[in-house]
């Protein structure tokens, strides 16, 4: 991360994922290099390395990540209930990136029964995540 980045950013998308990991600096650079998100804004850590705003472009939507601030009632909790999907056109070689840069496989890639292929993983900070290419 570098100081040129500024703090905000235009948003895109009609939905926003915002994300409280244990490390949003680290998950950043995680996603940048697992999925080819972009950083695009980033509020300075504090003191304890935390930051309270990551904004990523990703896949043409606005991703969005901050730490836990438990003294102000936002304490970190484990994901949970969710799956991040991203479309792509590539699955296999996006799908092995992903798992190069550190993401645990718990479904690689296959042609499922409604006629598209996907696959699904879990990202270092826990987060689940799911990979579909619709087939032609």
């Amino acid at each position: 991360m570098t100081d040129s980045v500024p703090m905000m950013a235009p948003v895109k998308g009609g939905l926003v994922t915002y994300l409280q990991v244990d490390g949003a600096i680290k998950a950043a650079d995680f996603y940048a290099s697992a999925f080819g998100a972009e950083l695009v804004a980033l509020n300075p850590p504090d003191d304890k390395g935390r930051t309270m705003h990551v904004h990523l472009y990703l896949n043409g939507s606005s991703f969005m990540l901050s730490d836990a601030y438990p003294e102000h009632g936002h304490v970190h909790k484990t994901p949970a209930a969710f799956t991040l999907c991203i479309m792509t056109d590539s699955i296999d070689a996006d799908y092995q990136r992903a798992i190069d840069a550190g993401a645990t496989a718990t479904m690689p890639p296959q042609d499922m029964f409604w006629g598209d292929r996907y696959g699904a993983m879990i990202d270092p900070f826990g987060v689940g995540w799911a990979m579909n290419q619709v087939k032609a």
